[in-house]
């Protein structure tokens, strides 16, 4: 019967599995990783609770789009707290924590990302049923929206947790991995795998959804005499879709990259000189969200300067939407929808009225 090591501090696990990097982070490489993570931390809670904020705030946002963009600021918002724990953790620290104190550490990393790939995925499949259909608002109730939150945090932490659960190493030594001491290399390989797949399925969504839009709007264009927002519709949405697509080739597929290869045992990767840098790139992935998800929408960033600035526009708002009142039911949208109402939804749901102040924005 193999000999189980519940009660080892780390340093036993990092000396079997020959992992000589620790000692290494003790000097300028440690601290720039620690400044770094520093800024990403600060600007990741900034920037997602005003994404929250602004939710909250902005009746307009008070659609199942927005509850999942909220919840995907809430997963990024608990990124930023796994990372400080980690960095209070990490280095010459590493050696002396307990198993339970090092499984939190992982299990913290492994939850928030998880959340937050969970939720791009609910996310793209949200958007891809609502364009398919040709709807500005999501059949999804509240009630289902709050199902599917909970589903993506119990998926979450039911992930985080599975090495701490009985998939780990501390009766079985020869199986452990390289980066992450106790964990299985099996374990590795099945969560880098499965988060590979979801990255493929979310490609393979937005890819659907702009080649779907595109089409339309060249359908609609042909009948139509096309105004310049028309025209525009498919190069934001390429634009919005090759941002998306482009943060997480560079954030995620490498250090899911490393962690098959660790899994798979490969002795001459050099993936111990690497993975602190790609734990950084992943952490970037939480950064950037904000910016894609509520930058690229105009309404979300407005709402956003005003609460940056205490400044309030509730009664010019009133009194614009009393006046267009077509624009504002298609602005109520989420932000896939608000790029597609230039020409689908416009020429299709709201009408052919005159879009001359829609051409402004």
């Amino acid at each position: 019967m193999n000999e189980c090591y519940y009660d080892k501090r780390m340093d036993f696990f990092y000396n079997k599995t020959n992992t000589d990097t620790v000692d290494e982070w003790t000097g300028p490489k440690l601290i720039v990783v620690l400044c770094f993570g520093t800024f990403f931390c600060l600007f990741i809670f900034i920037s997602n609770s005003l994404v929250i904020a602004a939710v909250v705030k902005n009746k307009r946002f008070h659609f199942p789009f927005y509850y999942l963009l909220a919840n995907l600021a809430a997963a990024d918002f608990f990124a930023g707290i796994a990372y400080v724990f980690l960095m209070f953790n990490t280095g010459p620290v590493s050696k002396t924590l307990t198993v339970n104190r090092w499984f939190l550490r992982q299990g913290l990393l492994d939850t928030s990302l998880t959340a937050s790939l969970v939720n791009l995925l609910v996310i793209a499949v949200e958007r891809h049923m609502s364009i398919m259909r040709m709807k500005i608002h999501s059949n999804l109730t509240k009630k289902r929206v709050t199902f599917l939150i909970i589903s993506i945090w119990a998926i979450a932490i039911f992930m985080g947790a599975v090495p701490t659960l009985g998939w780990n190493c501390l009766c079985d030594i020869t199986a452990c991995s390289s980066l992450a001491p106790i964990y299985s290399r099996s374990y590795l390989v099945f969560w880098s795998i499965l988060n590979l797949v979801v990255f493929f399925i979310m490609v393979v969504v937005y890819i659907r959804i702009y080649m779907y839009v595109q089409r339309k709007t060249n359908v609609l264009s042909s009948h139509t005499s096309g105004s310049i927002s028309r025209r525009r519709t498919p190069v934001k949405l390429m634009k919005t879709v090759m941002t998306l697509l482009g943060a997480f080739v560079v954030c995620w597929t490498p250090g899911l990259v490393v962690l098959l290869l660790d899994g798979l045992n490969c002795t001459y990767c050099g993936i111990q000189n690497v993975k602190r840098w790609f734990l950084l790139l992943a952490l970037l992935n939480s950064v950037m969200n904000p910016i894609i998800y509520s930058y690229k929408d105009d309404e979300m960033w407005s709402t956003m300067k005003r609460m940056i600035c205490c400044t309030s526009e509730d009664k010019s708002q009133d009194r614009r939407s009393s006046r267009i009142p077509s624009t504002v039911l298609c602005r109520s949208m989420d932000t896939s929808g608000h790029y597609i109402e230039d020409g689908i939804i416009q020429g299709t749901i709201c009408g052919k009225g005159d879009l001359g102040d829609k051409g402004n924005s």
